[in-house]
């Protein structure tokens, strides 16, 4: 018998090849065995979309190293020392025994693997709705390089072609600029009123709405597919929602994914209340000789301690590096995730870490939120693009509880702070004070990000009183009487407006003087483009003794309903 650790990892696309090289670099004499039952290891799945629109020309990019080497069998031997069982399938664990027996599809042959350490990566597998034509020729799925390859070389010159992609979620909004790159027409059927709506909130998904029909996608929200339609040949023709029906040669579905956990199961390993694999912050399951991570497994929140299942690259990746230090002995925790995401639509950046405001109110949190949209970098580069940054911050305690960012500027390097900022327990109040880089180049004096630390720490003060739009068109659909007081110029109302008749124009230079104007048992809610001068006319009002004053939160940029452009008739 041999005297050196053993170890099988199950697994061979993030999290199973993370922790097998981090366990042979830390302990150079063990035997470590990968077992996969596709043929492609250690691929970018993220980067599937790009490969489907040609940005990536061969899938052996997602599968190298940043020096071009590709990570194949001979790879994992060659450099790694690492044994690689590709075309095999699992098909039980003797936990007693410690071997894992699986069959290799080439042979038929069953072929045993003893185990001193086992590491379940097995990954996630896509959701299967029950719509009658799912099996139709033309119907994909996107999870492996495989399904890809099938999508970029099998269904022909994709341009001019038609497809609907049912699913608004990271996949679907990714795949959906993939096919416009193509040259197809697309149809986006999502069954909530919102792209990316557990993700986002209506204020920020708005926008991603105008990008998409900007780009001249049919967005087709609050819709459910019933029914998938062929020909007589078993080709996919159309996709009938419970509202219309729409031409289709490609369909990709694209509504979530859940853990696979059927090894897991079987092999009488506790799963968590999410359905996924349970983890200790060592990423030991219920038997101590077993770790899993990646997609199969349940993370804890760091908002509210909770589980929650979040699968991602990034994620499987820091648990390969965890379970690997533990399986060598040393004491690495992983202390969970905020629910971070990022993607891109056309020109149109969105980024989101915590809980969304729905979110909150569902689970009882006292909170405020804030709206900030303002220039990326120093306003007088014609390089400055707008972002917006919405907070959601929990009243009793100060910290943040999700952030959500968006626009055609740079929203990444924001969501980095706002998600150190979570992480480290800090109070939100704290951003402030945090000493940025700064050059105009890269953003304003005072970055956007701090700008919106200010206003939290204005409205817990409760020197900046506001209403959300939201809560604005809730007042307004209730007939409530309030004068809504836009406080731009004569030209910015002219070109674009709110449309009510509650609306009064005075512009902030003017107001001071036009106090007379305005009565003071009268609800008055100022604001402008973004709401800093929104902010201003509350303060002056304020201190002119008007006392039932609040400015709406965003401004015009954020009024997420029907809009008023040109002159009024």
């Amino acid at each position: 018998m041999s005297s050196k650790h053993r170890v099988v990892v199950v697994g061979g696309v993030a999290c199973g090849p993370k922790a097998a090289a981090r366990i042979k670099r830390l302990k150079p004499d063990a035997e470590i065995t990968i077992i996969e039952k596709g043929e492609l290891l250690s691929y970018a799945g993220c980067g599937l979309p790009f490969y489907i629109s040609g940005e990536v020309y061969s899938h052996n990019q997602l599968m190298a190293t940043p020096t071009g080497v590709v990570r194949d069998t001979h790879f994992f031997k060659a450099v790694k020392g690492i044994e690689v069982k590709n075309h095999t399938l699992v098909k039980c664990v003797d936990r007693e025994k410690k071997i894992v027996n699986a069959i290799q599809f080439e042979t038929g042959e069953t072929v045993s693997f003893p185990y001193d350490s086992l590491v379940l990566a097995v990954g996630s597998k896509y959701q299967k709705p029950p719509i009658e034509g799912i099996d139709l020729k033309g119907v994909n799925f996107l999870q492996t390089i495989e399904d890809a390859r099938k999508i970029r070389n099998e269904s022909g010159p994709l341009q001019d072609r038609n497809a609907v992609i049912i699913g608004a979620g990271l996949i679907g909004i990714e795949v959906t600029e993939a096919f416009k790159r193509k040259g197809m027409n697309i149809t986006i059927v999502e069954r909530l009123d919102t792209v990316l709506g557990e993700l986002l909130d209506p204020e920020i998904a708005y926008h991603a709405h105008n990008e998409l029909v900007a780009n001249h996608i049919n967005l087709r929200l609050g819709e459910s597919v019933t029914r998938i339609n062929g020909d007589d040949r078993g080709d996919v023709t159309s996709v009938t929602t419970d509202k219309g029906e729409y031409p289709a040669d490609i369909v990709l579905i694209a509504v979530g994914v859940k853990p696979n956990t059927r090894l897991a199961k079987e092999m009488g390993l506790e799963i968590g209340e999410t359905g996924a694999i349970k983890v200790d912050e060592h990423m030991r399951t219920s038997d101590p000789h077993i770790y899993a991570g990646g997609d199969c497994v349940e993370n804890i929140s760091l908002v509210t301690g909770k589980p929650m299942y979040a699968p991602m690259g990034s994620t499987a990746n820091k648990h390969g590096r965890v379970i690997a230090d533990n399986i060598c002995g040393m004491n690495t925790r992983f202390k969970g995730v905020a629910g971070t995401a990022i993607c891109k639509l056309f020109n149109f950046n969105v980024a989101r870490t915590g809980l969304t405001e729905k979110a909150a109110k569902k689970l009882g949190y006292d909170y405020i939120t804030v709206l900030n949209p303002s220039p990326d970098r120093a306003h007088f580069l014609k390089e400055a693009k707008l972002i917006i940054i919405k907070f959601i911050v929990d009243k009793k305690t100060g910290k943040l509880l999700g952030a959500q960012i968006a626009g055609q500027g740079d929203v990444a390097k924001r969501m980095e702070v706002a998600v150190a900022n979570l992480t480290s327990g800090a109070k939100v109040t704290d951003i402030g004070q945090y000493d940025l880089a700064y050059a105009p180049p890269f953003s304003p004096a005072i970055d956007n990000i701090i700008t919106t630390a200010y206003i939290v720490e204005n409205k817990l003060n409760g020197i900046a009183p506001s209403y959300t739009p939201m809560e604005v068109k809730e007042k307004m659909d209730k007939g409530d009487d309030f004068i809504f007081l836009d406080v731009r110029s004569p030209e910015e109302y002219e070109e674009i407006r709110i449309d009510d008749p509650r609306v009064k124009l005075i512009p902030l230079g003017k107001l001071r003087n036009s106090l007379g104007d305005l009565p003071k048992d009268k609800e008055i809610i100022p604001f402008c483009k973004i709401s800093l001068r929104g902010y201003e006319a509350e303060r002056i009002l304020f201190g002119e003794g008007y006392s039932n004053v609040r400015f709406m939160d965003g401004g015009v940029v954020c009024w997420p309903y029907e809009k008023v452009s040109g002159l009024k008739m």
